[in-house]
């Protein structure tokens, strides 16, 4: 197996110094995958880009959430789930749909329900979508707007959750409390 290092300010390449001192002042600490993606500088720089982008979707927390747990678990990433079950909760996602999602169920709203299918079949068929897919999405209330905002989400778990999988990225102590394996993916 190969070694990644899951950087301190300290042993980061100098690009990566400053991010991962914005990390800290973040989270009050430095997460584990952002330690591991200081190794390359420019995919710490993607990776904390494109989240900030995300985050000025015009998708709620909470629809946020769906799409990045329903990526993280079907990518069978267990640090981002673990990760992403804590800032839910934080972000106040109701916990039945926190349960949902880490268990590959169907969520009790209609709107929700359709962005979680929509967010699957954008991840399982890699982008090829049928027109009554995108229909289907669209009578739910998003729009063609949103459906490139489900992309740019999964765009995000593709960084993170990849680079978990060929780092074995340690959880960190902060997510250790909503740990999550693969094998709960491959349950439900």
């Amino acid at each position: 197996m190969t070694n990644f290092t899951v950087h301190t300010q300290e042993t980061a390449p100098e690009g990566s110094k400053e991010l991962l001192a914005g990390a800290q002042k973040t989270y009050g600490f430095v997460p584990n995958l952002m330690a591991t993606l200081a190794e390359a500088p420019i995919a710490a720089e993607a990776y904390i880009t494109l989240g900030g982008l995300f985050d000025k979707s015009d998708l709620t927390p909470t629809e946020q959430q769906v799409i990045l747990m329903t990526n993280n678990r079907l990518n069978g990433c267990e640090y981002c789930m673990a990760a992403h079950t804590t800032i839910s909760g934080m972000q106040g996602v109701d916990a039945d749909v926190i349960t949902a999602l880490r268990d590959g169920t169907q969520l009790a709203d209609p709107k929700l329900e359709a962005l979680r299918v929509f967010a699957a079949q954008v991840n399982t068929q890699r982008g090829y979508l049928e027109d009554a897919q995108i229909d289907a999405f669209l009578a739910a209330g998003y729009t063609k707007g949103n459906l490139l905002e489900v992309i740019v989400g999964t765009s995000l778990k593709v960084i993170s959750n990849y680079t978990n999988h060929v780092a074995h990225t340690p959880v960190d102590a902060a997510f250790q409390a909503n740990a999550w394996t693969a094998e709960q993916r491959a349950a439900a």
